[in-house]
């Protein structure tokens, strides 16, 4: 299957001289496209560094990085900007979405920025807010939703704009384990149904137990990649 992401020798360091952390080590890693997979780890196992460089948010120290058959570390700026805005949803711990707008404007402010007409924008949000199970609710602003809600805003904004890759950073953190669970049944038909790739980073054994795929980052190099069903309760994997 057509990989969607591949990394080859990525390595990612903080500071100089005598004190250098080393958040990733030389990770080699292809995503196919489709994918429904977790990044686990311990903190500091340079999970979130990993979604960062891949998201074109942080550049790697070195290795090379293709996004959809893009070479992401020889982008500038203002075309790493285009690449997030076409290819890539984001869908964050804290939901990160604009307390200003309301949940339909929220679902359709990438939309906006692609220049999307303004009858398909209406038609791609009311469709998605309404398959994230908020129908009825897309005058609400963020305040008046409760975290799943807000979540679930943060999901419909990440594909409304019909993303190759969106990647979520701890996506279940922030809410009760029913709530988690009924994100998780979300996004897993959103990639079944719509071939969605995900790509989460996680410490939630639900979500790892949940993914089809499972890579385990320890001091920033690949220390696990493989099934799920490998999950462990002690250690992350057996």
């Amino acid at each position: 299957m057509e990989a969607i992401v591949k990394l080859r020798a990525v390595s990612k360091d903080y500071g100089q001289g005598a004190v250098v952390v080393h958040a990733l080590r030389g990770v080699d890693l292809e995503i196919p496209r489709g994918s429904f997979a977790a990044l686990a780890g311990p903190s500091g196992s340079g999970k979130s560094t990993l979604l960062n460089i891949l998201g074109g948010l942080d550049r790697p120290s070195s290795g090379t990085i293709q996004v959809d058959g893009q070479e992401v570390t020889r982008l500038g700026r203002a075309e790493l900007a285009r690449l997030r805005l076409r290819k890539i949803g984001f869908v964050f711990q804290a939901y990160n979405l604009l307390p200003v707008l309301t949940a339909y404007e929220n679902a359709e402010y990438v939309l906006l920025m692609q220049g999307v007409p303004a009858a398909e924008r209406r038609r791609r949000v009311l469709e998605l807010l309404g398959q994230v199970g908020l129908e009825g609710l897309e005058r609400r602003f963020p305040r008046e939703l409760s975290g799943g809600q807000q979540q679930r805003v943060a999901i419909a904004r990440a594909i409304a704009a019909e993303p190759a890759l969106v990647l979520a950073d701890e996506p279940t953190a922030n809410v009760d384990s029913a709530t988690g669970e009924a994100l998780l049944d979300l996004m897993a038909r959103l990639n079944q149904e719509r071939g969605v790739t995900f790509l989460f980073s996680t410490h939630d054994r639900a979500v790892m137990r949940r993914a089809r795929r499972l890579i385990r980052l320890k001091d920033g190099a690949v220390a696990y990649d493989g099934p799920a069903e490998a999950v462990d309760e002690a250690d992350g994997v057996r």
